[in-house]
């Protein structure tokens, strides 16, 4: 059986959705980054770098990050339509996934974990602007991918839209205007419409789904 390292809220959310969406049995084991737990000897065995996501294979083999594994997920459970079966339309989905995880990914990083780009604590301020005025122009191309399309590959739910989740959940966390993102606001509605999306974030009590607007 397939395992599932996640830690609510995290990044791993991406992956969580995806695995839910496969409908396979699964096991899903929280991971409590606010308790250190990714530094847990335990856990680094599993993942040497301390990060979430983790997915531990039938054969005990893992893989880590989650363009890694959404794709994995998608190719192995490929009935579910998670990628496109165009190889130029999946090689897109690819390179979305891979934005996510280089650009917007980071920018968010800076906000919150300042001190991963500088010692000095006299330039985390400005280090913090700099990452919210990034993180919501990234949102922002998010929202533009979205404009006259249901999902962010077009017609086709993919594990692209499983990653765009996470995004969306930190711009409200931080209190940026989403509500201005209206492509990427009325997806979040219909993201949280399907059943697997809802069931995730029901497990790792998301305020998504008391997020109105």
């Amino acid at each position: 059986m397939l395992t599932l390292y996640y830690c609510p809220g995290a990044c791993s959310t991406a992956s969580h959705i995806a695995i839910e969406e496969t409908g396979t049995s699964y096991q899903a084991f929280l991971v409590a980054l606010a308790k250190g737990e990714q530094k847990s000897e335990t856990y680094l065995a599993i993942n040497p770098r301390g990060r979430v996501p983790a997915l531990k294979l039938d054969d005990g083999s893992v893989i880590t990050e989650n363009t890694a594994i959404l794709a994995y997920l998608a190719r192995r459970f490929a009935a579910k339509n998670l990628l496109p079966t165009d190889i130029g339309e999946e090689a897109r989905c690819i390179a979305t996934m891979a934005w996510f995880s280089n650009t917007v990914h980071p920018s968010f990083t800076h906000i919150n974990r300042p001190e991963r780009f500088a010692d000095d604590t006299n330039t985390h301020p400005a280090i913090r602007e700099t990452g919210r005025k990034n993180f919501w122009t990234n949102l922002q191309e998010i929202d533009r991918l979205l404009v006259g399309r249901p999902w962010l590959q077009g017609s086709q739910f993919t594990v692209c839209d499983a990653y765009a989740m996470v995004f969306c959940g930190w711009g409200h966390r931080i209190q940026l205007p989403m509500r201005e993102l209206a492509n990427y606001a009325g997806w979040k509605d219909r993201m949280i419409e399907r059943p697997a999306v809802r069931r995730v974030l029901e497990r790792e009590d998301s305020a998504l789904l008391q997020v109105t607007a």
